[in-house]
C-alpha cells in the first residue's frame, strides 16, 4: 500500500509543510486516474522526498493526511491515535459519575481526518467522513475495545448519511449490541440516544458545556429554546430551576425526542412544546421570556452561501434582541464554518443596531475539550457562540 505515491507541485507544499492535514486535488501533479477511493498514498515533493501520508479520494480534498512521519497505517497506528484521544477524555474528566456521553475521535483534532467517533454508555458510534475511514473500520474497532476496555459495550458503525455516493456502505454493529434508544447521561440529565434512526450520531455533543452554562443561569427563569431537537438546552434549564421552558422546532420527529427525554426526567410540569418554523415564531413573540437561546443548523456549508446565513443569522438575532423582556439574556450561536467567530460577533451587534436596543457581551462560548482543535487547522473551529444581555 505504501508503493502508492502522488507529488505535490513545487509552489503547493508550503502548508504542508506547516503540517495543515488536508492537500487539495489543484495541488497535485502527477497523474491520479489509478488511484482508488480510500488507498493509503504517500506525498513526495518533485524531487521526491516524504511529505506526508493519508487517505486518498477523489474529490476536493484529495488527501486527508494521517501522519506527516514515514509510518505504517496499520492497526498499531490506530490504536496508538484512539489511546492517545481517550487519555485525553480521561483528563478532562468525561467518564466520571454522571456524564456518559462524549465525543471519542474529533477527526483532525485527534489527527485522524475523516474520523468522527461518539461515545453513548458503553456504545461508540463511529461516523467516516472519508472512504478511507470506512475501508479501517475493523481495525478502528479493534482499537477502541483496546482502548476502552470494560467501558465499551458495542461498537456501531454509521456512515451511509455521510458517505451516500456510496451503494457499498452499510451501518451496522461491529461489535456487540445496545437496544435503542440508549439511555446516556449528560451531568445528571437523562437522555434517549438513538444513532440508528436519530440525527448525526444520535445527539449534539458539542453544546455540553454550553447546556450547563445555561444551567447556571436558569433558576426561576421563563425561557424559550429555539431549534431545540432533542431538548437538551431545556433539560439542563429545567434540571437547574427554570420555572418554565418552552422547546421549539420545526420537526415534529424533534419535538416527539424532546417529549420522550422530558417525561424521562420528570419534567413535565415545566415543559411546554412548539411546533412551529423559528424564524416566523420569532419573529411576534407572545410571551415574555427571561432567556431565548438560538441554536439554529448551519445556515451555509459552503463559502458560496456565506452571505446568505450571514442575512439569516442577523434576521433571527434581530427578532429575539427586538423582543426579550429588559434584562434579558440571549445564548446565540453558529456552527457554520465559513463563519468565523469575528464575522458572526458583528452579525449579531448589527442585529442590535437593527432592533434598536443596547446589549453587551457576557460570554464568548465554543466548542468544549474533547472537540479539539488541531493547531494547524484552524477550519477546525466550527462552533462559536455569545452571551448576550439586553438592557
Amino acid at each position: 500500500m505504501k508503493g502508492l505515491t502522488i507529488q505535490i507541485r513545487k509552489q503547493k507544499t508550503e502548508s504542508i509543510l506547516r503540517k495543515h492535514p488536508w492537500i487539495f486535488s489543484g495541488a497535485i501533479e502527477s497523474e491520479t486516474s489509478q488511484l482508488v477511493d480510500g488507498d493509503i498514498v504517500t506525498a513526495t515533493d518533485n524531487r521526491g522526498n516524504f511529505l506526508a501520508i493519508g487517505h486518498f479520494q477523489h474529490a476536493t480534498i484529495a488527501l486527508r493526511v494521517l501522519s506527516f512521519e514515514n509510518v505504517n497505517i496499520d492497526l498499531d497506528f490506530f490504536q496508538r491515535r484512539i489511546e492517545n484521544a481517550v487519555e485525553l477524555r480521561r483528563k478532562l474528566g468525561l467518564f466520571e459519575t454522571g456524564n456518559t456521553i462524549c465525543r471519542l475521535i474529533h477527526g483532525e483534532g485527534d489527527s485522524l481526518p475523516g474520523l468522527i467517533i461518539d461515545y453513548y454508555n458503553g456504545c461508540a458510534v463511529i461516523q467516516c467522513h472519508s472512504i478511507g475511514m470506512y475501508r479501517s473500520v475493523d481495525l478502528i474497532s479493534e482499537s477502541l475495545k483496546k482502548a476502552l476496555k470494560d467501558d465499551l459495550k458495542a461498537v456501531y458503525s454509521k456512515s451511509s448519511d455521510t458517505l451516500p455516493q456510496r451503494s457499498d456502505v452499510t451501518d451496522k454493529y461491529l461489535f456487540g449490541s445496545c437496544e435503542t434508544p440508549h439511555i446516556a447521561h449528560e451531568y445528571g440529565v437523562k437522555l434517549n440516544i438513538d444513532w440508528i434512526n436519530g440525527q448525526k450520531t444520535g445527539f449534539f455533543i458539542d453544546q455540553r458545556e454550553n447546556r450547563a452554562l445555561l444551567g447556571k443561569y436558569a433558576k426561576g427563569k421563563k425561557i424559550l429554546n429555539t431549534f431545540c431537537y432533542s431538548g437538551g438546552f431545556s433539560l439542563s434549564a429545567i434540571q437547574n430551576g427554570a420555572t418554565l421552558v418552552h422547546s421549539l422546532d420545526s420537526s415534529k420527529k424533534a419535538i416527539e425526542l424532546t417529549e420522550q427525554n422530558v417525561v424521562l426526567n420528570g419534567y413535565g410540569d415545566r415543559h411546554v412544546s412548539i411546533v412551529a418554523d423559528a424564524m416566523e415564531y420569532m419573529k411576534d413573540l407572545k410571551e415574555d421570556y427571561d432567556i431565548i437561546v438560538l441554536d439554529p443548523p448551519a445556515f451555509a456549508k459552503h463559502r458560496d452561501k456565506r452571505h446568505k446565513a450571514i442575512q439569516g443569522y442577523k434576521r433571527l438575532n434581530a427578532h429575539a434582541i427586538r423582543q426579550i423582556k429588559p434584562g434579558g439574556l440571549i445564548f446565540t450561536f453558529s456552527c457554520s464554518q465559513v463563519v468565523d467567530k469575528y464575522l458572526f460577533n458583528n452579525t449579531v451587534i448589527a442585529a442590535a443596531i437593527e432592533a434598536g436596543r443596547h446589549v453587551r457581551i457576557i460570554e464568548q462560548l465554543h466548542q468544549p475539550g474533547d472537540h479539539p482543535i488541531n493547531a494547524f487547522h484552524p477550519e477546525g473551529e466550527y462552533l462559536k457562540g455569545l452571551v448576550i444581555e439586553v438592557e
